[in-house]
């Protein structure tokens, strides 16, 4: 696991590099370095997980082709034997080791061939020019922030945002649409971000580029899985969580578990301790509020025999606490649990732990979410699902956004819509069911962007590599397999995932009314409260005019309505408006990000 950053067709110092690579160490600090050439550089920062002394990259330094690389490749001792067996010879065992290899030998498709997380940035030297190659995994676990500069025909790169900004030519104008993006789905969704010249490299993306050349992208197309017999479903799902979760455990440094209380986590947690003693985490607040699922938490690692963790913040430190999510997450993302995931992850590391298993992703694949649910019954009954669904997405519905922006924003808007173009018309008018139509959406464009973004920078902030079983390819294949009825009927969700459960959970768990995994902002979020003032202050009338694009207002009035009767919908608009507010503060200037010096081996 790594930070890799780099740039092509360009130019950048030693210096620059260095500054680079010390905004995202925290993702790295075990060992950093880069290599460079006229034209590009690559530099990575490493987190050693596996093969704990060797691992040094770039990967085939001196050859014909040289890679950085970001993830965990699974399946990395299968591929050195098969390409041991066709003359490569290889330093280490570590799995990134494999790629220059595995590219000299399947070229631009080597991809295929790799089980695990990844984002990739490889240099080929054999032809006339240099020629870059980014790829991502297949479901975005491993995100790549780009910058390409039309003009100077150059491209930038790097695992983080903040570390791209480190980049003298990449700037930091911010989007002007982004707004209200952000409103309607809570964090950028496709290749955009917040920031007019900086986009994400898609899930199951590669991007080529010759020196000098403009890039061109290719889209790699999961492979399908076998149909599971309906009354088998159940027992395959299990089989193969089961495979995944042994092979995920798999490291050279201690692994833990996160366990909300919820199936999913909880799912994952009784696998992992069929393989032997394990440790699992839980976050909760101090005081008493909703949602509290720590006694949940408690019974499955009870009933698993796992040694656990009781994680508890105080919500007097939220406040601090959001200005340091915000700036390692590099843009808003209006999920409250991020305060909790940063956190959690934080306390992992500081117990001693490297590696944690996650359950993220199982209500994408296996039919999770009440508005998954709520389209599906609107649909079959003939009415109009789609905007209570994309509401139920948002941090504030649309009536709620139109009322809060100026004239003139709101007229800026008027034929710009929040949603990708290509997801919109897919959700819409795409192929099969509302439910398989909801499902692509949410697995292509929501997951990557709003779930595991956020998984991946933060757990990454504090040096910890989150591994996320229900992400595996395998799983994900078999999942979007099912018929929709055994995903969602009868008013009951994740069906099959949660037979799969039966007889490993304790009952209480497996029967227990879903509820959201989140901070109770709802409750929070109230007059007193640092949270209250910090809000407050952030999101005054005379702040919010210089920008020029919401309402004081209408902004005051939601505090208003939180005070005197609080609800759900007003303390998501007023958490997401403070967000952007901490992320415009801190990321409206990129020259007032500053790296710490730290040294870096250099190779020629």
């Amino acid at each position: 696991m790594c930070r890799i950053h780099g740039y092509f067709n360009a130019a950048a110092t030693p210096h620059e590099m260095c500054t680079v690579a010390a905004l995202q160490r925290h993702g790295g600090p075990d060992a950093t370095g880069m290599t460079r050439a006229p034209g590009w550089g690559l530099g990575y920062d490493r987190l050693a997980v596996v093969d704990l002394h060797g691992g040094q990259q770039p990967y085939g330094l001196g050859g014909p082709v040289q890679a950085v690389f970001n993830g965990e490749i699974y399946n990395h001792d299968e591929l050195r034997r098969r390409l041991r067996a066709r003359g490569h010879v290889f330093a280490d065992r570590c799995d990134g080791g494999v790629v220059p290899a595995l590219y000299l030998e399947y070229g631009e498709d080597f991809t295929e061939h790799l089980d695990g997380m990844y984002a990739i940035a490889l240099v080929d030297r054999r032809g006339d020019l240099p020629r870059l190659l980014l790829a991502t995994d297949g479901i975005g676990m491993k995100p790549l922030y780009y910058r390409w500069d039309e003009a100077a025909r150059s491209l930038h790169f790097a695992s983080e945002i903040p570390a791209l900004l480190g980049f003298g030519p990449v700037g930091a104008r911010m989007r002007d649409t982004a707004l209200d993006a952000y409103l309607a789905t809570r964090t950028p969704f496709g290749g955009q971000t917040m920031f007019e010249d900086i986009e994400v490299l898609p899930p199951g993306t590669t991007l080529v580029c010759d020196l000098g050349g403009t890039p061109r992208r290719g889209r790699r197309v999961a492979a399908a899985a076998e149909l599971p017999e309906p009354d088998r479903a159940a027992e395959r799902v299990r089989d193969r969580l089961r495979e995944e979760v042994g092979r995920l455990l798999v490291a050279d440094v201690p692994v833990a578990l996160i366990t909300s209380g919820g199936l999913d986590s909880s799912l994952v947690t009784a696998l992992a301790a069929e393989h032997g003693p394990v440790h699992s985490f839980n976050i909760a607040y101090r005081g008493d509020w909703p949602f509290d699922e720590r006694h949940f938490a408690r019974a499955v690692a009870e009933h698993a025999g796992t040694d656990h963790h009781q994680v508890e913040i105080d919500p007097a430190d939220f406040p601090a606490l959001l200005e340091e999510t915000v700036r390692h997450l590099g843009q808003p993302n209006a999920d409250p649990i991020a305060l909790s995931t940063y956190a959690l992850f934080r306390a992992v590391r500081q117990a001693g732990f490297t590696v944690a298993l996650t359950g993220d992703a199982a209500d994408e694949v296996f039919g999770g979410y009440a508005r998954m649910r709520a389209a599906a019954r609107t649909a079959a009954a003939g009415g109009d699902w789609v905007g209570a669904y994309l509401d139920a997405l948002s941090a504030a519905p649309a009536a709620t956004r139109a009322g809060l922006y100026t004239d003139a924003y709101r007229d800026h808007l008027r034929h710009v819509s929040p949603l990708p173009e290509t997801a919109r018309q897919d959700l819409l008018h795409g192929p099969g069911s509302v439910l398989e139509r909801i499902t692509r959406f949410e697995l292509d464009h929501r997951l990557p962007a709003y779930h595991l973004r956020r998984v991946d920078h933060l757990s990454m902030a504090a040096s910890v590599e989150a591994r996320l079983p229900f992400c595996q390819r395998s799983v994900v294949a078999l999942g979007r397999a099912l018929p929709d009825a055994l995903r969602i009927d009868g008013g009951q969700v994740k069906r099959t995932l949660y037979a799969a459960a039966r007889g490993l959970l304790p009952e209480g768990v497996l029967t227990r009314p879903k509820q959201p995994f989140t901070l109770p902002v709802s409750a929070m979020l109230a007059p007193g409260t640092a949270l209250w003032e910090f809000a407050r202050d952030l999101l005054r009338p005379a702040r919010l005019a210089a920008d020029g694009r919401l309402e004081g207002g209408a902004v005051d009035a939601l505090f208003d309505v939180q005070a005197l009767r609080p609800d759900e919908t007003t303390a998501s608009t007023l958490w997401a408006l403070l967000v952007h507010e901490v992320w415009r503060e801190r990321f409206q200037d990129a020259a007032g990000l500053v790296a710490p010096s730290a040294p870096v081996a250099v190779a020629a």
